[in-house]
């Protein structure tokens, strides 16, 4: 099996969605400081992300079948996890994109997947729940479709499971070209528009509620199997 990662790096500018409501982050912002005025402070902290360190970040191709294996390791925010006790379920959303290279142009996206993650905590039983669609699925849909789902003791169990992906087959490439170029960008972040409506209008504007990251990674052109 050949793979080639290049360096990881991760930048803000490529995340879409994370940044397509900074300017509602900072409308936000300042209805946080007017509220403040007025008697309302909002527990947040200052505009730092909540930092994702990638522990493992692998690309691998056999034959036609692309896999990458993430492992992510964050701290869930004391503001997030009141939330979830509080019944509130929190959604993250995960995004990973195949590229050929191209000197002429723009590179072109050849492969997608994607995938929404729901995690929910249920007082009555104590346990935690985490239900996974694939694809562009409504949010919606992860419980009202029967999304595959796994039962938790704890936090830390469901956690755990949350922060890795192993072997996801992300693209199938039938390239005969040998000298084409490809590589695998990958974005995770917690989605914050999947909040209840007068949820969100208080939590935009905080940090802790920022957790995203974003990684990429050269894929080689060969095809072999080493055995």
């Amino acid at each position: 099996m050949t793979m080639t990662v290049s360096s990881m790096a991760c930048w803000k500018s490529a995340l879409p969605k994370p940044v397509a409501y900074s300017q509602t982050r900072l409308l936000a912002g300042l209805l946080a400081c007017v509220l403040h005025l007025c008697g309302w402070v909002f527990v947040g902290s200052a505009w730092a992300d909540i930092p994702v360190e990638a522990v493992q970040f692998r690309v691998d191709r056999a034959a036609e079948d692309v896999t990458l294996s993430v492992q992510l390791r964050f701290e869930l925010p004391p503001a997030v996890e009141d939330a979830l006790l509080k019944g509130i379920p929190v959604y993250f959303a995960v995004e990973a994109d195949v590229l050929r290279e191209r000197w002429y142009w723009t590179d072109k996206k050849v492969a997608s997947a994607a995938r929404n993650i729901r995690l929910a905590y249920q007082p009555l039983t104590g346990q935690w729940r985490l239900n996974v669609a694939s694809g562009a699925a409504p949010v919606a849909d992860l419980v009202a479709a029967n999304a595959p789902s796994q039962t938790f003791g704890s936090l830390a169990e469901a956690l755990a499971t949350l922060k890795q992906f192993s072997r996801w087959r992300i693209a199938g490439l039938n390239d005969n070209d040998p000298g084409s170029k490809y590589r695998v960008e990958f974005r995770f972040w917690l989605d914050t528009n999947q909040l209840p409506r007068p949820f969100q209008i208080g939590v935009i504007a905080q940090s802790e509620w920022t957790i995203s990251t974003s990684l990429r990674a050269a894929l080689t052109p060969e095809k072999t199997v080493e055995r």
